[in-house]
């Protein structure tokens, strides 16, 4: 199988230029490009400790790659409200309001270093579940779904942004965000 870059309808947004989306959007296609590349070599190389090296760039560059289609989504057809449903309710269920989620969200984003915020499903004990994800794979919860992904590289606003105001960026992230995509998820 051939993965193939996902094409996203993004809008202007708000606090996030166009510059920074199209650029971000480059690296994405990298992701893909680099994923097929490392499958397509993976089986000609008969080296155990490079194909074991692959084997590891692998899982960066597919983490990567699948991070962004979470996050690119996040953003088409543009900024709406967190609608009425079940994502709703497990969040004020769990943090006692949406101001108080997103407080604790804003957070987990603001860890030192390169990664994710993520919010996840845990679908076994029915609640949501924030981690930060090192890198693009360092720390993902296993047998969860993502929820949310917020990319917290600093490619993703140092056009926009310097990194001593990502909250800036985070700010931008949440008045951009499509809920309606986000609530779809749970």
């Amino acid at each position: 199988m051939t993965y193939e870059a996902k094409q996203f309808n993004i809008p202007e947004l708000e606090g996030i230029s166009r510059q920074s989306i199209d650029e971000h959007l480059k690296l994405y296609q990298g992701y893909v490009k680099h994923v097929n590349h490392i499958r397509e070599e993976l089986d000609q190389v008969s080296d155990a400790y490079a194909r074991s090296e692959m084997m590891r760039r692998l899982g960066f560059e597919f983490g990567g790659m699948r991070n962004h289609e979470y996050y690119f989504s996040e953003f088409e057809g543009g900024a709406t409200a967190l609608p009425e449903g079940k994502l709703k309710s497990m969040i004020e269920e769990q943090w006692g309001s949406i101001e108080k989620f997103m407080e604790h969200f804003k957070s987990v984003a603001m860890t030192r270093g390169v990664g994710w915020a993520m919010l996840y499903i845990d679908r076994k004990a029915d609640e949501l579940v924030t981690a930060w994800v090192d890198e693009q794979h360092f720390g993902h919860l296993a047998d969860l779904d993502i929820v949310l992904g917020l990319d917290m590289w600093e490619h993703s606003y140092m056009l926009d942004y310097p990194p001593s105001e990502k909250t800036k960026y985070i700010e931008a992230f949440f008045k951009n965000l499509n809920w309606e995509t986000v609530a779809k998820r749970v």
